[in-house]
């Protein structure tokens, strides 16, 4: 890969040092490529809509403003031409499994060698995915975990939002205005959600959705990221 091309790329995490040894790490790789960084997943969608196409989004899973894997749900839906990678504290290998099963073209373990990241991130800018050599993916999740990870992933950008929202307690109205639109689109948003869950109750899309990741979808902001 020519090291010299300006790649543009996003390392989303919550945690200073962090970003910084990330970006120490791809800027001696690529040293001509732009980094641009976000704190917190709404600073993430705030910058993807002003700089438009880019190479690469570096995620972290659990960030201020993302539960469990909505903010991945999120982005592959809504930006499905910019590859995603997770960088995550978490190596449970179902966590592995459902980050590729719900798009991620790759997942890079916090604890790995600078020279493992830089080889993960290669990879995928040259097109293909990378996850851990010493995890399997295709065992694991039973078969109702896997038609739940499937049902989730048929959830349009607005409903896994709708969905986060839900899970923090919020009601119809008070989705309505932190989204800006009407009751009625958010009641059609929840009934869509519930029809594609195969729920019948808002309570029940949240618990469905929290089985993921052993409950990390409700409880993903005290999780470690």
């Amino acid at each position: 890969m020519d090291t010299t091309t300006s790649f543009r790329l996003v390392i989303a995490d919550d945690h200073p040092l962090f970003r910084g040894a990330l970006r120490e790490a791809v800027s001696r790789q690529f040293p001509a490529a732009k980094l641009f960084e976000a704190g917190g997943f709404e600073d993430l969608q705030a910058l993807l809509e002003r700089e438009g196409d880019l190479d690469l989004i570096l995620l972290d899973l659990t960030m201020p403003g993302v539960r469990g894997f909505s903010g991945l749900m999120y982005l592959r839906a809504q930006y499905p031409g910019i590859p995603v990678v997770v960088v995550s504290a978490n190596e449970e290998p179902g966590v592995i499994r459902n980050c590729m099963e719900f798009g991620a073209s790759g997942f890079i373990p916090k604890t790995s060698a600078v020279e493992t990241m830089r080889a993960a991130i290669g990879a995928v800018l040259e097109g293909r995915t990378w996850s851990p050599p010493d995890v399997d993916l295709t065992g694991g999740a039973d078969r109702e975990t896997q038609a739940l990870v499937s049902r989730l992933a048929t959830l349009t950008p607005q409903q896994v939002r709708v969905l986060m929202m839900l899970s923090e307690g919020l009601l119809n109205k008070q989705i309505a205005y932190e989204l800006g639109v009407s009751e009625a689109t958010v009641k059609a948003h929840v009934s869509a959600i519930l029809q594609k869950l195969g729920v019948e109750s808002r309570t029940q899309a949240v618990i469905a959705a929290s089985k993921i990741e052993g409950g990390t979808w409700a409880q993903g902001a005290s999780a470690a990221g």
